[in-house]
Order: structure tokens, then C-alpha cells, then sequence
């Protein structure tokens, strides 16, 4: 797990040095006009998007923009997160998926088709 946040943490440090804003694809941000955002004001909305539906560049940039508790706070309250979002999360901050509020919520609500 260690391994996996380093080396993020190392392409976060290479790849963008200062930003005013997060650099970021369309691919999760399809349906919003990007050039409208506050991504101070609109942090939570923004972290949970990228995290959902964004690029792994997405990722990174997010990550140098926001701090790291924010980001987890934003994770961990989520209503609804992917599955697979709560396990890369997980890995990279060294969290419990019973952290996360979604799978609390996930847990009391099973699907009735799971297909």
C-alpha cells in the first residue's frame, strides 16, 4: 500500500508543480460545463466525480490540488462511491472499506437483482 501512494505521490510532485486550478479531462466532467466550476466552493462534488469517472491524470491532478484530508473526507461521506473507487481509495490512503460511508449504506440496503 505504501508502494502504491509513493508512487503517485511522485508523479503528483513531477508531473503538475502549482496549479489554480485542477487540469482535467472531460471524461467525467461530460455533463458540466467545466468553465463554470468553483473547485473551491464545489471540492467535495469535484473529488467524488474525478475519483468515480476520471482518468488516472484526473486523479493526480486532484490530488496536488486538494489536500489529502480533504480528499478523504470527501471519500469517506461520499452517499454513493464504485466499488472499485472504495478499493483504489483503500490502497492509496490506507483505509477500511467499513470506513466508507457509502459501504455502511451499501451493506444495510442489499440490490434486490444484483445483476
Amino acid at each position: 500500500m505504501a508502494i502504491a501512494k509513493s508512487c503517485v505521490q511522485d508523479i503528483v510532485k513531477e508531473k503538475f508543480k502549482a496549479m489554480d486550478k485542477p487540469v482535467l479531462s472531460k471524461q467525467a466532467f461530460w455533463d458540466v460545463d467545466m468553465d463554470k466550476i468553483d473547485y473551491k466552493k464545489n471540492a467535495v462534488f469535484v473529488i467524488k466525480k474525478v475519483f468515480d469517472r476520471g482518468t488516472l491524470d484526473d486523479i493526480i491532478s486532484v490530488l496536488n490540488f486538494y489536500k489529502e484530508d480533504k480528499i478523504k473526507s470527501a471519500l469517506l461521506n461520499a452517499r454513493y462511491l464504485m466499488n472499485n473507487t472504495m478499493a483504489f481509495a483503500c490502497v492509496l490512503f490506507g483505509l477500511k472499506l467499513e470506513d466508507f460511508r457509502c459501504y455502511q449504506f451499501k451493506q444495510l440496503n442489499p440490490n434486490v437483482w444484483p445483476f
